[in-house]
């Protein structure tokens, strides 16, 4: 029977693979955008998103010192990465930017979704909200983003 800490370390798992595929994406949508602007953008999201996986991980050994996230991150990382890498090869600016955004808000419920357990350590807690944010307030954006999409047709 799967326990609640089980539970937590299964879905943080899953943010540091969907962030691990996040950054190799936003590289992957830099190297094909054809804007600046664009390019740049996919570059700091990139960047990011690694920071955000250095920091998670360096969190998951404080709160979950008995756990190999290793081990078990690193066998599902190709399959994952290859569908990314569909989604960003070969499409324009604008259908890269709107990707974006999807996986943004997906990004951000799957952080809700660990965020609403009672036992998360404090730490962690606290790191996984600060990421949200950052992810929330590049969605709140939008409006920015729809000008930049508007540069780019």
């Amino acid at each position: 029977m799967e326990t609640e800490k089980d539970k937590i370390f299964s879905e943080i798992r899953e943010i540091l693979q969907k962030n691990r595929d996040a950054q190799k994406g936003f590289a992957k949508a830099a190297e094909n955008a054809k804007d600046q602007t664009v390019k740049e953008y996919f570059l700091k999201k990139s960047a990011d998103r690694k920071d955000f996986n250095e920091r998670l991980f360096a969190e998951i050994q404080t709160g979950f010192p008995n756990m190999d996230i290793e081990g078990s991150f690193m066998g599902n990382l190709h399959r994952a990465w290859m569908d990314v890498k569909t989604l960003f090869a070969g499409e324009d600016d604008r259908s890269m930017l709107n990707e974006a955004i999807r996986g943004d808000k997906a990004a951000i419920e799957e952080y809700d979704d660990v965020l609403d357990y009672k036992t998360l350590p404090v730490g962690l807690s606290h790191l996984l909200n600060e990421q949200r944010e950052i992810i929330k307030t590049d969605v709140r954006n939008k409006g920015s983003l729809e000008d930049l999409k508007d540069s780019v047709e």
